[in-house]
C-alpha cells in the first residue's frame, strides 16, 4: 500500500457509550485516520467522551452523524464490516485484520473505503452486513473472544497503519466500483421489478433479498454494471405493463 493511499473513514453504528467513542476518536489519532461517522449514536458526546479522546477532539467535532445506515455508507465502494463470530454463523468467510491492507490495496485507485463497526451489546445486524464485503474477524482467546469497540478499531487502523508505508504493488486497471448510494439504487428498483413478477410470494422474501446484496457486495460492481442493471429493472417494468 502506498504512502498517498486515502484513509478509510469509520462508521460507529447504533454506539452506545460516550467514552468508547471518545476513545475511538485517540485509537483513529495514533493510526493517521480522522473521519468519523456516526449512524444513529445511543448517547450524547460530552466531557466524557473529550476526556477519552484526550487530544483526539477535533476527530470528534468533526464527526458526521447520520440518521440511519444506508445514509452513513453512501459515498463509500468498499464497506469492511467488522464482527464476532461467537454465537453468529457467518454467512462467508472472514479475513483478519492482516489480510485487510491487500484486500483494499487491490481496489481500483481512488476508492474509498470505510472500517465498519456495530454497537457495543449487539454489533452490526444481518442487513447491515449483507451491504458489507469484506467481513473481518479478529482472532482472540475463548476465554474473552470479543474486544471493546475501541480495541477494534485500533487494530484495523494498526494494521492500515503498518502496510501504508511498503512499496506499492502493480495494480491491474479496473473500472471504478459503485458507491453503496447506486447499489442502494438498484435495489430500490430490483425490489419492485421482483414483487412485479410474482417472485416475493412469502415471508422469505426479505431473507432473499439480504442474499441478493450480498451477492452484489461480493461482485464489487462497477458504476457501469449498475447502470446495465437498473436499466434491465426499467424495461422489464416497462414490458410488463
Amino acid at each position: 500500500m502506498t504512502t498517498d493511499a486515502q484513509p478509510p473513514a469509520v462508521i460507529l453504528v447504533r454506539p452506545q457509550e460516550e467514552g468508547n467513542i471518545g476513545a475511538v476518536a485517540r485509537a483513529m489519532a495514533n493510526m493517521g485516520l480522522d473521519e468519523l461517522i456516526l449512524v444513529a449514536p445511543l448517547c450524547d458526546l460530552g466531557r466524557l467522551a473529550t476526556a477519552f479522546a484526550v487530544d483526539a477532539a477535533p476527530i470528534l467535532e468533526a464527526r458526521r452523524t447520520c440518521a440511519d445506515f444506508a445514509e452513513a455508507v453512501a459515498p463509500f465502494q468498499r464497506l469492511v464490516a467488522t464482527s464476532s463470530s461467537r454465537g453468529r454463523t457467518l454467512s462467508r468467510p472472514p479475513v483478519t485484520p492482516r489480510d485487510l491492507p491487500a484486500l483494499l490495496a487491490a481496489d481500483p485507485p481512488g476508492t474509498r473505503a470505510a472500517l465498519v463497526f456495530g454497537g457495543e451489546r449487539s454489533g452490526l445486524s444481518s442487513d447491515d452486513l449483507a451491504r458489507c464485503d469484506p467481513l473481518v474477524t479478529i482472532p482472540a482467546a475463548a476465554r474473552q473472544p470479543t474486544l471493546n469497540l475501541s480495541q477494534a478499531v485500533l487494530i484495523l487502523a494498526y494494521e492500515w497503519w503498518a502496510a501504508r508505508t511498503a512499496p506499492a504493488r502493480p495494480q491491474v486497471t479496473s473500472p471504478p466500483i459503485a458507491s453503496a448510494g447506486d447499489v442502494e439504487g438498484l435495489f430500490g428498483q430490483l425490489e419492485p421489478l421482483l414483487h412485479d413478477i410474482g417472485f416475493a410470494r412469502d415471508d422469505t422474501f426479505q431473507s432473499v433479498l439480504r442474499d441478493l446484496r450480498r451477492l452484489a457486495t461480493r461482485a464489487a460492481l462497477s458504476g457501469h454494471e449498475v447502470t446495465v442493471l437498473r436499466g434491465i429493472c426499467r424495461r422489464g417494468r416497462h414490458a410488463l405493463r
